[in-house]
């Protein structure tokens, strides 16, 4: 493995996508060939043909890419080498005096766009009705492969390569002590830094149970059969995406650079509950929360002009996938790093409390709330901000 810190440069950066670029996307949707109506009434055969007409209407006559740019281009964004891969994240210090590090990972399918909603909420909660007390200065990290950071040229980028690649960036910033936190993939990086323990890092908190991935977990208690249950659910019907990627990224990954449309729908066919949250927003303009049609075709149109949908697929191959440089390696023990865990309703599966005792040994934070689902952040940024407030606190 390349030496972490062969670059220590911190470049300013920022969005600028050439007009034919977008010309070419609106050409490629309107020449899409769509199939014919699913034969059954719900998305057990996948995306629906409504939802996609709604979606392609949308992207075509009325969504604008300038705007998101704008917004991010108004945020402070670098780019730094790091393990030879040029990595784009944004970083904003917070106002109030000694605000607390926070390093944030996205996950599939999302980018750094998902997580713009919390920027305010975090580094000036009392904008957010919160306490500058409660205050982070926050980086939020492109994943390698994803939106504007490099795609890995060789094999090898697994979890703990990125949370290694993530404690050298907080490193870099001088930050000599901060916390972590992510879900989805960035969950597994977030667990992956845990365990890892690099010198700094003095706690953790996710949205999604790592460990639950990973094999089976107890099932003594009411609560933990309907988990257990739930996860079967997914793995026997709900999971196509990430089996295909985990397995075949480079076979999707031709339909996924090729046709706007197959992105979109790839994207969008992930848990049963935000699917048809989405859904809801093209075919009804009913939308939950902050996953709005604007919102989602930003993150989509963001894979699209990055060309990332495949070095985001590989990156499955790379973590789950049996055939991967990382597959059948003994996971990292426990650290007794404090962590913290909050569980949504909308989650693909409903975590009890005592899988998290059982999965880290030192838990300082559980909260369960009421609303929100597997893009809790993006689709609830003011409640998510406040359980990061809330699960950090006793850090301070």
């Amino acid at each position: 493995m390349a030496a972490i810190g062969s670059n220590i440069e911190i470049r300013p950066f920022s969005i600028d996508i050439p007009e034919e670029k977008l010309t070419d996307l609106q050409s490629r949707i309107a020449a899409t060939r769509l199939p014919t109506k699913e034969l059954v009434a719900d998305r057990s055969q996948g995306v629906q043909l409504a939802t996609v007409q709604g979606l392609a209407r949308y992207w075509s006559a009325d969504y604008d890419w300038r705007k998101v740019e704008a917004k991010l281009n108004a945020l402070p964004q670098f780019t730094t080498e790091i393990d030879g891969l040029t990595i784009h994240f944004i970083h904003v210090r917070s106002q109030h005096k000694d605000a607390l590090p926070l390093i944030m990972t996205h996950g599939w399918p999302g980018s750094v766009i998902e997580l713009l909603e919390t920027v305010g909420p975090l580094t000036d909660p009392t904008a957010h009705g919160g306490s500058a007390d409660d205050a982070f200065d926050l980086v939020l990290p492109s994943l390698p492969g994803y939106g504007f950071s490099d795609e890995p040229v060789e094999i090898g980028w697994d979890l703990g390569r990125t949370a290694r690649a993530w404690a050298e960036l907080m490193h870099r910033l001088g930050y000599t002590r901060y916390v972590a936190q992510g879900g989805d993939v960035g969950a597994g990086v977030t667990d992956a830094m845990s365990r890892q323990a690099p010198e700094g890092l003095i706690g953790t908190h996710t949205n999604l149970l790592v460990p639950a991935l990973n094999g089976p977990m107890p099932t003594n208690t009411d609560d933990e059969r309907a988990a257990a249950a739930q996860i079967a659910t997914f793995q026997r019907s709900g999971n196509g995406y990430f089996v295909e990627m985990a397995t075949r990224p480079q076979t999707i990954g031709y339909a996924l650079l090729d046709s706007p449309i197959a992105l979109a729908t790839w994207m969008v066919d992930h848990d049963t509950d935000s699917y048809y949250k989405i859904s809801h927003a093209f075919v009804d303009g009913q939308p939950s929360g902050n996953l709005t049609r604007d919102h989602i075709l930003d993150n989509v149109t963001l894979y699209w002009l990055t060309g990332t949908g495949t070095s985001a697929a590989r990156s499955y191959w790379e973590a789950y996938g049996p055939d991967a440089p990382a597959a059948g390696g003994e996971p990292l023990p426990p650290q007794p790093i404090p962590f913290g865990f909050t569980t949504f309703p909308g989650e693909i599966w409903k975590t009890p409390r005592s899988w998290v005792d059982a999965s880290y040994p030192n838990v300082i934070y559980f909260n369960e709330v009421d609303k929100g689902g597997h893009f809790a952040a993006w689709e609830e940024p003011e409640l998510f901000a406040s359980e990061v407030r809330a699960a950090f606190r006793p850090l301070r």
